[in-house]
C-alpha cells in the first residue's frame, strides 16, 4: 500500500514530460515548412513581330545600305525589351517590293523571309538584296505581308509593319487605305518611312497611310552615311566574339553549313564597320535572342530538341566522333559553360560601352534605325513593355 504514491508520482511525471514534448512539437517555427513551397511560374514571354517592307527599286541603294549597316543596332535595342520582367521574343520578317526583277503577277512583291528568330538568316537575306527599276505598290505589299504570315492572336503582343520607300503611296491596284485598315483591324501597326523630304512624303500620302494604320509617319535621308562612335571596349568584344563562335557545334545535315553562315554574317557586318560587328557580337551574347537549336548541338540539347544518344557519329562534327557517350556529354557541357562565361563577359563590356557612349555624349540619329526604334518604344509603353536604358 505504501508503494502506490511512488508509482503515482512516476506516472504523473511521465505524463507531464510527454505533454511538454507534444507541446514543443506543435510550436515548431513555420519557416521550416514555408521554405519548401513552390515558387509561382514566370509569366509567358510576349512577342514582338516586326515586318520590314523595303523598296528595292533602282533609286533605293541608300535605303538598303542603311538597313544592312543598322540591322544589328536595331536588333540589339529590340532584344532589350521586357514584359513583366521577362525578355520578349523577337520575330523578324522581310519583304521587298518595287523591283523589276520580281514577277509582275506578284505585284512586284516578294517575301524574302517569313517571321523567324534565326537572325543569321535575316542578315544573309538582307545582304543578298539588290535594286532594279520597278513600280512600287505599297497597298499590295502591306496586304501580302498581312495575309501570308501568321501574326499571332495575343492582344498583348507587339506587331509592326515598317514600310520604306520614296514613290507615291497610292500606286497599284490594291488601295493603300484598304490595306492599312486591314492592318489596324488585325492589331498590326503600320509605320511609314519616306526616303526624302518630309513635306513631299505627306503630299505623296505616306502620312495618311500611317494615320489609317495607327502608326507613325517619318522621313529619313537615305543617302546619309551611318555614324559610328568607336569605344575602348570594341577590340575586346570583337576578340571575345571569335572565342564565342568556337563554342558552337554544328550537327545534322545542315550543321556545318550554318556554322559557316555564322562566320560569313560576322564578315558581312564587319565589312560595313567594326561597330556593326561589335553590335552583332553583343546580340549574340544574349541567349534569349540568338537561338540556333536547329543546327547548334549545345542549344539543341539545352532546349531538349534532340537526345545526344540518338545521334550517329556521321551527324556530329569530327572532333566528337568516336567519343563515348559520357565523353560527348562532358565535351558539350564544357562548351556550354564556356559560352555562358564568354556571353557574360561580353554583356559586362557592353554595359561599359554604353556608359562610355553616354558619358561622351555620342548620341546620333541614324535614319532607319532611329525611325524604327522611336516608333517601337512609343507603342511598347502602351502595352507595358519596358526597355533597359
Amino acid at each position: 500500500m505504501k508503494k502506490k504514491p511512488i508509482f503515482f508520482l512516476i506516472a504523473i511525471t511521465l505524463a507531464t514530460s510527454y505533454a511538454l514534448v507534444v507541446s514543443h512539437s506543435l510550436t515548431l517555427p513555420e519557416p521550416l515548412i514555408a521554405d519548401h513551397e513552390p515558387r509561382p511560374p514566370l509569366p509567358a514571354a510576349r512577342n514582338i513581330r516586326l515586318a520590314l517592307l523595303l523598296d528595292t527599286s533602282n533609286s533605293m541603294d541608300g535605303l538598303i545600305d542603311q538597313a544592312k549597316s543598322q540591322l544589328w543596332n536595331i536588333v540589339d535595342e529590340m532584344t532589350e525589351a521586357k514584359h513583366s520582367g521577362v525578355p520578349a521574343e523577337l520575330h523578324l520578317a522581310l519583304y521587298e517590293y518595287g523591283n523589276d526583277n520580281l514577277s509582275i503577277t506578284s505585284g512586284y512583291v516578294r517575301q524574302v523571309s517569313n517571321f523567324t528568330q534565326d537572325l543569321d538568316e535575316v542578315s544573309r537575306q538582307l545582304f543578298a538584296l539588290t535594286t532594279h527599276g520597278g513600280s512600287e505598290y505599297c497597298g499590295a505589299v502591306i496586304t501580302k505581308s498581312l495575309e501570308n504570315m501568321d501574326w499571332g492572336d495575343d492582344p498583348d503582343d507587339l506587331k509592326f509593319i515598317f514600310i520604306a520607300g520614296n514613290e507615291e503611296f497610292s500606286q497599284g491596284l490594291v488601295p493603300f487605305e484598304k490595306a492599312c485598315a486591314l492592318a489596324m483591324s488585325s492589331d498590326v501597326v503600320v509605320n511609314t518611312i519616306y526616303c526624302g523630304d518630309y513635306r513631299r512624303g505627306i503630299h505623296e500620302l505616306w502620312k495618311k497611310g500611317a494615320e489609317i494604320g495607327g502608326g507613325s509617319y517619318m522621313n529619313i535621308d537615305m543617302d546619309k552615311a551611318t555614324v559610328y562612335i568607336p569605344s575602348p571596349y570594341d577590340d575586346k568584344i570583337d576578340s571575345l566574339n571569335d572565342v564565342l563562335n568556337k563554342t558552337y557545334i554544328g550537327y545534322g545535315q545542315h550543321g556545318q553549313a550554318n556554322k559557316s553562315r555564322q562566320l560569313r554574317e560576322d564578315a558581312n557586318a564587319s565589312q560595313l564597320s567594326k561597330e556593326n560587328k561589335v553590335k552583332r557580337a553583343i546580340t549574340k551574347s544574349k541567349s534569349h535572342a540568338y537561338k540556333n537549336e536547329d543546327w547548334d548541338l549545345v542549344d539543341a540539347i539545352d532546349k531538349n530538341k534532340v537526345e545526344l544518344k540518338t545521334l550517329s557519329d556521321q551527324e556530329l562534327p569530327e572532333e566528337m566522333r568516336n567519343l563515348s557517350l559520357v565523353e560527348k556529354e562532358k565535351y558539350l557541357f564544357a562548351q556550354k559553360e564556356k559560352r555562358k562565361a564568354v556571353q557574360s563577359e561580353i554583356q559586362n563590356l557592353a554595359k561599359l560601352r554604353k556608359n562610355y557612349g553616354q558619358a561622351q555624349d555620342t548620341a546620333t540619329s541614324n535614319g532607319l534605325e532611329s525611325a524604327i526604334l522611336k516608333s517601337v518604344k512609343s507603342k511598347a509603353k502602351e502595352k507595358s513593355f519596358e526597355f533597359e536604358n
